[in-house]
């Protein structure tokens, strides 16, 4: 982890912001932050850790990682930047439900999360749209939750390639972050059953693998295994 200089542009952040409130607030925000630089594979905030930060992830892939007794993994999401992460801290003052950790290496700035409440408190139009984002955090889980209940392994693998394809990467040809092994903790599944899966569809030209770049070339067919589960 390598810490920068606390100012920041915030662009995005900055830009949907705007019309809720006040550039002196967004500046108190902007002043009580500290940006970072976190490599592949450190931890940005840690599952069970008090939720002192809301992070804005500026650059880079992060994965929502859950740790359960066994210490077995299970991934909740992937998400690419600019997001912001971390909204239900505000909401849930208990300790962190889940870990974020950097897929590839990624800048965030740390946002105080009692300096971001004051402001909430004051903008209602705000703390609605904070609220949103939470949300929508949390229903990108529950939609994978939902597809490793009801659906056999190649349909949730075909789901995680296209979530990847539409949400993360935004192309149907990209540079895959993620080892096998993520795959699988984000499937639920076994890394064999990733191999494996990804072989044949390959072999049937569905896909087509060299290295880490994977492009999907048949996206109906795709869409189809997604479907009948």
């Amino acid at each position: 982890m390598v810490s920068n200089e606390p100012k920041s542009e915030f662009t995005w952040f900055r830009r949907i912001s705007a019309q809720f409130i006040s550039d002196k607030d967004f500046d108190k925000l902007e002043k009580t932050s500290v940006k970072l630089n976190f490599r592949k594979g450190e931890t940005i905030l840690k599952q069970g850790g008090l939720p002192t930060h809301v992070v804005y992830l500026e650059k880079g892939i992060v994965k929502f990682n859950y740790e359960n007794e066994l210490s077995k993994n299970l991934i909740l999401t992937i998400v690419s930047a600019p997001k912001i992460l971390g909204g239900a801290n505000l909401f849930y003052k208990d300790n962190n439900l889940f870990s974020f950790i950097a897929v590839e290496d990624c800048e965030v700035i740390l946002i105080d999360a009692k300096v971001l409440e004051e402001v909430l408190v004051d903008n209602s139009r705000f703390a609605m749209m904070m609220f949103q984002i939470a949300s929508e955090m949390f229903k990108k889980s529950v939609m994978n939750f939902i597809s490793l209940a009801h659906k056999q392994k190649e349909g949730r693998i075909a789901d995680i390639m296209l979530y990847l394809a539409d949400e993360v990467y935004h192309e149907t040809s990209f540079q895959l972050s993620l080892t096998r092994k993520e795959i699988a903790e984000f499937a639920g599944c076994s890394t064999e059953n990733v191999i494996m899966t990804l072989s044949k569809w390959q072999a049937e030209k569905m896909i087509s693998m060299e290295g880490k770049t994977i492009e999907i070339k048949d996206m109906n067919k795709l869409k189809y295994i997604s479907k009948i589960g």
